[in-house]
């Protein structure tokens, strides 16, 4: 751990490192004076003009009255505000300016979420110290984004190692660093002289602190959310509020909601609306399709699971299978097995005048894909389905190898289906024209890769090899 923190400090975060300190010694002081306070934030010129930026926001300063300079900006908004707010900005440049991982942004999210939630508990319990409560919250995983945020190499390490099906996260983590994240942010709070609620809130000891309990609770419910807002872990974290808070569950509910759209308010005040986007959203559509990106994002390739499906129509393609069997292999295998997150089946169907939806798998397919339907001839425009079956060709859309038939991807598929990568083959009976496969990673947005695309083509030639064993022997 004594390495990690020495890196850190030494080579990667000391300009972080030394705002983080000054203005945290600034809560300590009880004395402290505007001027102080200014004097840390004028060393920076961006921090400075960022922070009258922020100041001047109409979540700050809802009345609008100009701010010119720091010692107003602390007159007219408080010092606990602009300390808060000079933190924030120092966090966000010092992590986000030297590494956009997905994994750092995520955290950072759920930080800032945390950080929104504890304040507003820390209102129904505490007569002062809210901000400090955001302050601890905020840096609650403080290990954790430093690591994502300068690591490199063994960063890369630790997301392949967590990538993997059924990996034991803190097993993976102790593995590659050789510490856990928990220690390793105790370590910098302990180097950085966080002292008050931040320290008080790395320690189990002081779990009976009202100002600890806030912070913990906002850090859990950041946490909780992701798996949904009517998860079984948010209702527990419901209950533990509401009798921390004196209110209903319901209004603790209510509470936890309007904490949430305020996070991703605060977040685009702070010029990071890229991180509000990842604070789970209150809008019942917006919920369901942030959990389904999240799911998405999820989704590996799992090669036991590819072999098992190659194998299972191999022996189908011999053995003569069902065609339901053959199908849902088909959709097993790349959609668990080759990591693709939404496969279609589209056949040739009222008399080969259309293409449609057979089978689809994935998540947003309910609404994508399940009605599907495509006329096989569109005298004004071919396209690519079409083609791919006429040309009986597998084809990687979105690659420089297929510009040349980007017009094929006419405006009404790019309306149903998205714009981006996606795979594409036609699946035959020997010669005969069954219908087409596509396949893509809309959801998440990922790049596809060439391993999926090598499976891609060969589960379609396995399919097609059992459905003309069936034709043979029907």
């Amino acid at each position: 751990m004594h390495s990690w923190i020495e890196r850190f400090n030494q080579a990667e975060l000391p300009a972080l490192a030394a705002v983080v300190q000054d203005l945290h010694r600034l809560t300590q002081n009880g004395k402290s004076s505007v001027q102080q306070l200014a004097d840390v934030l004028l060393r920076d010129a961006s921090l400075t003009s960022k922070v009258l930026r922020i100041g001047n926001s109409v979540y700050y300063n809802p009345s609008q009255e100009t701010i010119r300079t720091i010692s107003r900006a602390i007159v007219l908004i408080g010092f606990d505000n602009v300390r808060q707010i000079g933190l924030s900005v120092s966090l966000i440049d010092g992590l986000l300016g030297s590494a956009s991982r997905h994994q750092l942004q995520e955290l950072l999210a759920r930080s800032f979420h945390a950080a929104v939630q504890a304040r507003n508990i820390a209102g129904y319990v505490l007569s002062r110290h809210e901000e400090e409560v955001f302050v601890a919250a905020l840096l609650h995983n403080i290990g954790e984004l430093a690591f994502w945020g300068c690591a490199d190499d063994q960063a890369d390490e630790l997301a392949s190692a967590l990538a993997q099906p059924g990996v034991d996260a803190d097993e993976a983590v102790m593995a590659v660093l050789g510490t856990s994240f928990r220690h390793l942010t105790q370590g910098l709070v302990k180097s950085w002289n966080l002292g008050g609620i931040v320290g008080l809130a790395q320690n189990s000891a002081n779990h009976n602190d009202p100002a600890v309990r806030a912070v913990s609770l906002g850090a859990r419910i950041s946490e909780a959310a992701l798996q949904g807002w009517d998860s079984v872990a948010m209702e527990k974290l419901l209950d533990e509020m509401a009798s921390l808070t004196g209110v209903t569950p319901e209004e603790a509910m209510q509470q936890v909601l309007a904490s949430a759209d305020e996070a991703v308010k605060v977040a685009a005040t702070f010029g990071a609306s890229e991180l509000g986007k990842l604070i789970p959203n209150t809008d019942p559509e917006q919920i369901r399709l942030q959990q389904e990106q999240r799911k998405a994002s999820l989704l590996q390739p799992n090669l036991l699971v590819l072999q098992q499906a190659l194998q299972d129509l191999g022996q189908m393609a011999v053995q003569r299978g069902e065609v339901g069997n053959i199908l849902d292999t088909l959709l097993r295998g790349l959609h668990q097995g080759a990591g693709l997150e939404r496969v279609m089946l589209v056949v040739l169907a009222d008399g080969q005048s259309c293409f449609r939806a057979k089978r689809v798998v994935g998540e947003a397919t309910e609404k994508g894909l399940n009605d599907f339907v495509l006329p096989v001839e569109q005298p004004e425009q071919q396209h690519i389905f079409s083609y791919v079956l006429r040309h009986k060709e597998a084809l990687w859309m979105g690659v420089p190898a297929s510009y040349n038939l980007a017009e094929l991807v006419t405006q009404p598929i790019r309306q149903r289906l998205g714009q981006g990568m996606f795979f594409i083959a036609p699946l035959l009976a020997g010669k005969r024209e069954i219908g087409v496969i596509y396949a893509d990673g809309r959801v998440s947005g990922r790049a596809l890769k060439h391993e999926q695309f090598v499976a891609f083509q060969r589960f379609t030639q396995l399919t097609g090899r059992c459905l003309e064993a069936l034709t043979k022997k029907g």
